[in-house]
């Protein structure tokens, strides 16, 4: 039903931003929970950053805080990675994922958590 679309990667420089946008259809968009995730090679698939329904609430990795921002527009149907003063450690895939349980004011850190996911847009952070 609904499909996530990632898109703004790129190589930066560290020190560096970006902005990363996850695009996505569905009619229930707005209400569910959405996640930023990232991979590198060789590594778990670790969680980033999380938003409530309604973008009421954000939870963010202690590696990420301070640093990285996460939003949603509901009229644009996006939910949104601004990553600043970026490091090399940031270098990754990034997913963005939704958890099509609309009726949960919960936001989630877990993989499992989430079952919905994008294909992923990579971020190349040089030193």
């Amino acid at each position: 039903q609904v499909q996530l679309v990632e898109s703004g990667g790129g190589l930066v420089q560290a020190g560096g931003s970006l902005r990363l946008s996850c695009a996505a259809s569905g009619r229930t968009f707005s209400l569910y929970p959405m996640g930023w995730f990232r991979q590198a090679p060789g590594k778990e698939r670790e969680f980033v950053a999380a938003i409530s329904n309604r973008g009421g609430r954000t939870y963010y990795a202690d590696s990420v805080k301070g640093r990285f921002t996460i939003s949603r527009d509901g009229a644009k149907n996006a939910v949104y990675l601004q990553m600043n003063s970026l490091k090399p450690e940031d270098t990754a895939i990034y997913y963005c994922a939704a958890d099509r349980n609309m009726y949960t004011t919960m936001i989630h850190t877990t993989v499992n958590e989430y079952d919905v996911w994008g294909q992923g847009t990579q971020v190349t952070v040089s030193s």
